[in-house]
C-alpha cells in the first residue's frame, strides 16, 4: 500500500498550489484522507481531512483558504490551496486511514511529503 502525493512548490504569498495524493495497493476502503503538515522546528499538524462520507475538517489557520477533496474512484485526495501566506511553509504529508490486505482492522498510512514554500 502507498500514497503518493505531488504537487508542492514555490509560490508567492496570495498564491495557489494544489496537493494531489494517490492510494495505491491493495486497499478494501479508505475511511478518511487528508493532510497534515510540518514546519522547520514544529510539530506535525493537521491541516485538513475528508472522510469516505465527505465531511471535512480543517484546522483554524486554513478554513476559508484550502478546500479538500477527493476523487473516490481514483482513491485521490486533493488540497486546494489559495491565498497562501509565508506561515503556510512546510512540508505537507498525505495521510490515509484504510482498509488493507495487511491491516484489516484500519492503519494510517502516510506518503513520503512534498514541499510547499510561500515566499517573495
Amino acid at each position: 500500500v502507498q500514497l503518493q502525493a505531488s504537487g508542492g512548490g514555490l509560490v508567492q504569498p496570495g498564491g495557489s498550489l494544489r496537493l494531489s495524493c494517490v492510494a495505491s495497493g491493495s486497499i478494501f476502503s479508505i475511511i478518511r484522507m487528508g493532510w497534515y503538515r510540518q514546519a522547520p522546528g514544529k510539530q506535525r499538524e493537521l491541516v485538513a481531512y475528508i472522510t469516505s462520507r465527505g465531511t471535512t475538517n480543517y484546522a483554524d489557520s486554513v478554513k476559508g483558504r484550502f478546500t479538500s477533496s477527493r476523487d473516490y474512484a481514483k482513491n485521490t485526495v486533493y488540497l486546494q490551496m489559495n491565498s497562501l501566506k509565508p506561515e503556510d511553509t512546510a512540508v505537507y504529508y498525505c495521510n490515509a486511514n484504510m482498509v488493507t490486505t495487511a491491516s484489516p482492522q484500519g492503519s494510517d498510512y502516510w506518503g513520503q511529503g512534498t514541499q510547499v514554500t510561500v515566499s517573495s
